[in-house]
């Protein structure tokens, strides 16, 4: 299983879990963005920068991820791509998307995008709390143990 990371809005702290999970498990890690990021040095780990645009990092990530392969993103659609390939995606917060409530997803990021263009405010998410880091960190053991 080959980790990949829509690293752009990936919050830094579930960059540091992804890190220590790999050197722990061995499975590699690729984070993918349109502007540079340091990473550890070691063989299990890489940075691939892809030009600045539109689905750049989501396009190259969709290009080369396996069925199998694990997507860290927060981005519904992407989501939605690598699940019809074959492909796991987890959000930094720790939730699973899967087949079954992908579309519903779709469906509500659709609406509160419509909201959004007609004016309304809508709000972000909240701020990334440790309970959020201790879910995504057990989703990820939960899943690489079953790798």
């Amino acid at each position: 299983m080959h980790i990949w990371v829509d690293a752009d809005a990936c919050p830094g702290v579930v960059k540091d879990i992804l890190f220590k999970a790999a050197r722990r498990t061995g499975h590699p890690l690729t984070l993918v963005a349109n502007h540079p990021m340091r990473v550890p040095p070691d063989s299990n780990i890489n940075f691939v920068g892809v030009a600045a645009g539109f689905d750049a990092a989501d396009d190259l990530i969709v290009e080369r991820c396996s069925p199998g392969d694990l997507v860290i993103t927060s981005d519904i659609p992407l989501a939605s791509d690598l699940l019809a390939k074959g492909a796991r995606a987890l959000n930094p917060r720790g939730d699973e998307y899967d087949k079954s409530t992908i579309r519903a997803a779709l469906t509500m990021r659709d609406f509160m995008d419509t909201l959004r263009s007609s004016g309304e405010r809508t709000g972000g998410p909240s701020a990334f709390s440790q309970r959020d880091k201790q879910q995504f960190a057990n989703a990820l053991d939960r899943i690489l143990a079953s790798a």
